[in-house]
C-alpha cells in the first residue's frame, strides 16, 4: 500500500492498523471517518511510530490514544 498518497483508503488503513497494534478495547470509538485529510501527515507520522515498536507501556498507549483524539475532525 502506498501511504504517501493522502486518500480516504489510506486513512482507513492506518487507523485500523493502529487500533489493531494497540489492541484497543473500545475500537468502535475510533473510526476512520472521524479523521479528515487535512491531518493526514500527522496521522501518517503516528502510524509510522506505532508500526516501529513492538510493545507499548500503558503511558505510551494512553498518549497515542490521546493524540488520535486530537487528530479527529
Amino acid at each position: 500500500m502506498d501511504l504517501s498518497q493522502n486518500t480516504t483508503e489510506n486513512i482507513e488503513f492506518m487507523v485500523t492498523a493502529i487500533k489493531e497494534k494497540l489492541n484497543v478495547v473500545n475500537a468502535g470509538a475510533i473510526k476512520p471517518e472521524h479523521f479528515n485529510q487535512e491531518m493526514y501527515e500527522d496521522l501518517h507520522d503516528l502510524y509510522l511510530m506505532v508500526e516501529r515498536k513492538d510493545r507499548f507501556s500503558p503511558r505510551e498507549m494512553t498518549a497515542i490514544i490521546e493524540e488520535l483524539g486530537t487528530l479527529r475532525k
